[in-house]
């Protein structure tokens, strides 16, 4: 059995949802918070057998898209904040752990 970790953006997290729960996997969403753009996230968690692991990997590449998105760029000197150009960054995409799970109960 393993244990699947999905971090996902919020602009996919809806059809990253309904596409896992469709193919009959259960699923735990948590409301997360990435560090570098401090954007909202959800992590999905799913046990799964071992041989179900590159079906939930498939559905998340097929749901999980890589955009660039252009955001304000800020520098601080001398403890003022000055606002410069923007830059543009890519977000997007699913960051994606697979454990193994020693033991499972249902209670």
């Amino acid at each position: 059995m393993k244990l699947v970790f999905a971090i996902v953006g919020n602009d996919d997290a809806p059809l990253v949802n309904s596409s896992l729960t469709k193919a009959g996997f259960q699923v735990t969403k948590l409301a997360t918070t990435g560090g570098f753009l401090r954007a909202g996230n959800t992590t999905f968690i799913i046990g799964t057998d071992d041989e179900k692991v590159d079906q939930v990997l498939n559905l998340l590449r097929k749901q999980c898209s890589r955009r660039t998105q252009m955001i304000p760029n800020t520098a601080t000197m001398d403890g003022a904040m000055y606002s410069s150009y923007p830059i543009e960054v890519t977000v997007g995409g699913a960051t994606v752990f697979v454990l193994n799970v020693d033991r499972f109960e249902k209670l």
